[in-house]
């Protein structure tokens, strides 16, 4: 978009779904019918241009969120597809944070899956508009009705289905669209690039009606024009319906619902229609806002004359720049060589090149204008959910938060010339991923890695000896535990140590703590007059305090859901030291927590299988024997059940395996994070004892 170019003709748009619904494959489709790509690039053959790295042609999932540029009906289209797997699921929040619309992708068989409502909620939180595809529509089991039905129930949106398919499964020959009352198919021959539109043939006639009437009486609800016509029984005209539609998608009142198969080549240009007609500009967004730096919120309109703001969201290693930073600009103008301010780390940092990403190919630019994505090259300090911003400013836009890791595993070089290339390949992967973590364990010593899940691991630890030509062993994986307390209690902590020239260090705290209910974090309080402990004392003491939090008193495991309150103790005017509070606090929350009764927690699962009805029995048995509990079940067409239950994750090692074992491979599952539970009493004796190396 050249400083001229209109911004209202620019969409930044992600494609987002459940793992296996056809994102990767729409993008490929996309690419090709906006003439960006001269092949179709398929996932299953390990050739799509978006799933670039060797894992995700490997495995035919996507890992690494990836950017492209097109055009279509003389607007530029950014485009980030991003991963299905719950294990990456941070790809898709960072992307949805800086992202003005999207595509949610269902596949016609499965409809509404886990990571569909994962991903859903994520776009709630970011308030981004969306319209929905429903694909796979050639697949065995199709049906577009009953995956309309459950997007109203599961997600508790207002699906507006503004087209219906003409037949499913083998016989899937096209979509009828219902705005402009057409019949449109796609010419194989061509490889649906060719489109073919026809008035509705007599046989569709009823239903096309009975369809269109539906949608206007939904959309009547919306938009008080469409109301009047309606009641009028006046006919609407498609610019009319599509405004009144783009209106509604715009606020967030409505999903417009399209279907397709992107596979057969079939629905994807009236996609690309919708992104242009309903999904907003950054024009139709509210401006971007931020806190200054003495706390005062400002706005940043979507303009090349505003001052520069801009969020860097993504880091990624690439074999041959420096580190590159993708970033949206929200105002102004990032130019190459310019120097710009990071109000976050306090720095500033200088632009060496910037570029416009196809996957993992480059195309160097000059500039970055207001609403654009693109990477730079040469920032040095600046790290994910950083604000970019004009020399002389301090404009800090909402930074993001990134979910904890639940799974970790220890992890050593394989020789001694391993050593320093294992800590320097951790460190950059932990720059460029906000959910993996690096952490030495104090006692034993070990390098330890953690993440959102085994397959998440397991990448990284592939990528090590590919990417970066590391030899290193894994031990097992294990378990992120957490402790938190199930009792009140108070501790007291008192520092008396003297220095030298004769003065004395003192502090002398007392706390009391308990519990909170799970997810509620960590909470600290002061309830003491200043006169007991002053006031620029205080922040010493919770400083420490929060510290103190990351190793808990049952096995060293962070301590979550509690709350701390400063409750007394006592101050020297002359011998008083920040550090001699530190210590005291550290001393009265080890007591405190200790008394408080504390206990294990444990990370537990939302686990769905499908699996077919002469299996079911051995599905509930074995879910049973792995302590989970069985929150329901139902059935889907093809004698297939689904089993719903919550699953503690130390329970799920190696289930994929035994899963396909017990049902000869028919079965399938997703698994996902949510929340952490008390760990019984016996299970946690025996972790416990294992962990202290007694058993």
């Amino acid at each position: 978009m050249t400083a001229s170019g209109n911004l209202a003709r620019l969409r930044n748009i992600g494609i987002m779904a459940h793992i296996d619904a056809g994102k990767t494959t729409t993008t490929e489709r996309i690419l090709y019918y906006t003439g960006r790509s001269h092949r179709m690039g398929e996932v299953h053959d390990g050739n799509a241009i978006m799933d670039w790295m060797e894992q995700e042609q490997e495995r035919g999932i996507t890992i690494t969120a990836a950017a492209t540029t097109c055009e279509w009906h003389d607007h530029k289209i950014n485009i980030i597809d991003t991963p299905g797997h719950v294990d990456f699921t941070i790809e898709v929040e960072r992307c949805l944070r800086v992202l003005d619309g999207a595509i949610a992708i269902f596949c016609a068989v499965g409809g509404v899956e886990p990571q569909s409502e994962t991903v859903w909620r994520q776009a709630d939180k970011y308030h981004v508009p969306r319209i929905a595809y429903v694909n796979k529509m050639d697949r065995v089991g199709a049906d577009f009705r009953r995956c309309v039905e459950m997007m109203a129930e599961r997600l508790h949106t207002v699906p507006l289905p503004i087209q219906i398919p003409v037949g499913s499964e083998e016989s899937f020959g096209g979509i009828i669209d219902l705005v402009r009352e057409k019949l449109v198919r796609f010419d194989e021959k061509s490889q649906g690039a060719e489109v073919l539109e026809e008035p509705i043939p007599a046989e569709f006639k009823e239903e096309s009606a009975a369809a269109r009437t539906a949608l206007v009486e939904k959309l009547a609800d919306f938009d008080d024009r469409v109301m009047e016509k309606f009641l009028e029984e006046q006919p609407l005209s498609a610019e009319e319906l599509n405004q009144a539609i783009r209106t509604a998608t715009l606020k967030l009142q409505l999903v417009p619902v399209l279907c397709g198969s992107s596979f057969k080549n079939k629905g994807v240009q009236p996609l690309l229609d919708a992104v242009v007609d309903f999904l907003p500009s950054p024009l139709d967004v509210p401006p971007v806002e931020g806190v200054k730096a003495d706390g005062e919120p400002e706005q940043r309109k979507a303009s090349d004359k505003e001052k520069l703001c801009a969020l860097a969201f993504k880091l990624a290693s690439d074999p041959f720049v420096d580190n590159l930073a993708f970033v949206r600009v929200y105002s102004g103008v990032l130019k190459v060589g310019s120097k710009v301010f990071n109000p976050v780390k306090r720095k500033q940092e200088k632009i060496g090149r910037i570029m416009h990403m196809h996957a993992n190919k480059r195309e160097e630019i000059g500039e970055l204008h207001a609403g654009d994505i693109g990477a730079v090259v040469g920032l040095k300090f600046s790290t994910t959910g950083d604000t970019l911003c004009e020399l002389g400013d301090d404009l800090r836009l909402e930074t993001m938060e990134f979910p904890e890791p639940v799974i970790g595993v220890a992890i050593e070089p394989k020789g001694k010339a391993d050593e320093g290339k294992l800590a320097e390949s951790l460190a950059k992967i932990a720059l460029e991923d906000p959910s993996f973590r690096v952490k030495i364990d104090p006692d034993t010593g070990q390098t330890i890695i953690a993440g959102m899940g085994e397959l998440h691991l397991e990448i990284i630890v592939d990528r090590l000896v590919r990417e970066f030509k590391v030899g290193a062993n894994v031990g097992k994986p294990q378990v992120a535990y957490k402790e938190t307390i199930s009792a009140k209690a108070q501790g007291e902590g008192k520092f008396e140590m003297p220095t030298a020239g004769g003065r004395s260090q003192y502090g002398h705290v007392v706390l009391a703590v308990e519990p909170l209910e799970t997810g509620k974090g960590v909470l600290f309080e002061s309830r003491i007059a200043a006169e007991v402990i002053p006031a620029a004392i205080v922040p010493a003491i919770e400083k420490t305090v929060r510290d103190s939090l990351s190793s808990g008193p049952l096995l060293g495991f962070p301590v979550a859901d509690i709350r701390v309150i400063l409750v007394g103790g006592s101050y020297h005017e002359e011998e008083s030291t920040e550090q001699a509070f530190g210590v005291a606090a550290n001393m009265a929350f080890r007591q405190a927590a200790l008394d408080a009764k504390p206990v294990l927690l444990e990370p537990v699962m939302s686990l769905e299988v499908t699996v077919p009805d002469a299996f079911l029995g051995e599905v509930i048995a074995d879910c049973n024997s792995r302590r989970a509990k069985i929150m329901g079940t139902g059935s889907r067409e093809g004698g297939l059940q689904i089993v719903r239950a919550h699953v503690p994750l130390a329970e799920m090692f190696g289930y994929s395996t035994d899963l396909r074992s017990a049902t000869q491979g028919r079965a399938s599952f997703t698994m996902q994070f949510l929340q952490y539970e008390r760990v019984p009493d016996h299970i946690a004796e025996k972790i416990i004892q294992r962990v202290r190396g007694l058993i």
